[in-house]
């Protein structure tokens, strides 16, 4: 199938790109940044989905799957970014008459609020779109559904990881007592999209029990 991934230079939308390609799609990746990935199967498009004019998006393809991965964790562009420059993208693709799935990687935060204001509503609303996208699409049978991880190993959060203090603190907010691979994200996306046929309008928190730790005092 031919599948088209935003953020795909490194973190989570690396290793989606990589599960698909491993499974023998065809992976078109858009980023800002330079490609990461060296297959025959991938094409990279070096570009900003917030961009008004994005270069050589004519020449993508109809895609059969969708995966709006990128994303900023900078708060004066996280509405620019994650909920506009995502909106805006994806409304562009939905017209592929080939289109059979739509997935867009959120946050925990969405749903806990725990992290910067900006960057919270910008994965909250990705989410809200998420379902008002999947009711419309549902007449042509199309799923639509997101993920939204916790703590997840890759290099945006190396500020934690690189600290080893830090890092004991935030694991100690998981029931597990860890946080997820990019595989681990990759392996659920690909499920959702390739795999599901039934799920759709869900978005699916994956956190290593942190949403649900609480300390019981009686």
């Amino acid at each position: 199938m031919d599948v088209i991934v935003t953020g795909t230079s490194s973190g989570i939308g690396a290793a989606i790109a990589r599960a698909f390609l491993e499974e023998g799609h065809r992976v078109w990746g858009i980023d800002i940044a330079p490609a990461s990935i060296e297959h025959p199967a991938y094409e990279h498009v070096q570009a900003d989905i917030c961009a008004d004019e994005l270069p050589e998006l004519p020449e993508l393809p109809e895609p059969e799957i969708l995966v709006n991965n990128a994303g900023t964790l900078e708060e004066a562009d996280a509405i620019a970014v994650n909920l506009t420059g995502t909106m805006r993208f994806t409304d562009r693709m939905v017209t592929s008459p080939r289109l059979r799935s739509v997935l867009f990687i959120a946050s925990a935060s969405a749903r806990n609020g725990a992290e910067f204001p900006q960057y919270v509503a910008s994965k909250a609303g990705i989410v809200g779109y998420m379902k008002n996208l999947a009711l419309a699409l549902a007449p042509r049978g199309i799923t639509c559904n997101a993920i939204s991880p916790g703590g997840v190993i890759t290099p945006a959060n190396s500020h934690i990881l690189d600290d080893e203090e830090l890092y004991r603190q935030v694991l100690a907010e998981t029931l597990l007592g860890k946080w997820a691979d990019p595989e681990e994200i990759a392996e659920l996306a690909y499920f959702l999209t390739v795999r599901n046929r039934s799920i759709t309008g869900e978005d699916i928190l994956v956190d290593n029990g942190e949403m649900l730790k609480s300390n019981f005092i009686w």
